[in-house]
């Protein structure tokens, strides 16, 4: 039985099975599906209601908190009951292209040339992991929410932002992977 869950899903069983996320938590609880929202709702809750932006009901929106830490726990059980040991399959023509930038371990799912402590203290890596955060938490929030949230649940909603945010998403992961990341790579 498990040999079948650790073969990849296909796109026809994986896609409608996210898409569902968003009518289930609408009919059973008149909730909108996002991620992003919930480190407002922690910081809400650990900082005190002085700063305006954290002056709301938290507790009300808990069900969220507990849905992100079942992603995470989630994910860790499936990391570790379901992945298959060894290296990660990738195209063998971005595996050239990577080993180009130095970049020939695959045996976890992000690079460890990449992610590591070590490299934190390195320009490449100040760039990717900090200043990369730092983009990715302003961008969701200057957005009104992250992917999930206006890709699943604001475009299966017809809502004209969301649609401006995907597309927005779409073309800034565009040029990010095809022309900066290639000149980060190379410093």
């Amino acid at each position: 039985m498990l040999d079948i869950i650790k073969e990849p899903w296909p796109w026809y069983v994986a896609g409608p099975l996210i898409g569902l996320t968003v009518p289930t938590l609408l009919i059973l609880g008149n909730k909108s599906f996002g991620i992003s929202s919930s480190l407002r709702h922690i910081c809400a809750a650990c900082i005190p209601a002085n700063v305006s932006f954290f002056k709301y009901d938290w507790k009300k929106e808990s069900w969220n908190l507990f849905f992100v830490l079942g992603i995470f726990f989630g994910g860790m059980i499936a990391a570790h009951l379901l992945m298959i040991p060894g290296e990660i399959t990738v195209n063998p023509n971005l595996k050239a292209e990577l080993a180009t930038y130095g970049i020939t371990d695959y045996s976890n799912l992000v690079p460890t040339q990449l992610m590591n402590f070590e490299s934190l203290w390195t320009l490449k890596g100040f760039i990717l992991m900090v200043v990369g955060g730092f983009l990715v938490g302003f961008g969701t929030r200057y957005a009104g929410g992250c992917t999930s949230g206006h890709a699943i649940m604001g475009l299966s909603n017809l809502q004209w932002p969301s649609l401006v945010a995907t597309i927005c998403f779409m073309i800034g992961g565009f040029l990010m992977a095809n022309l900066i990341l290639p000149i980060i790579l190379s410093l």
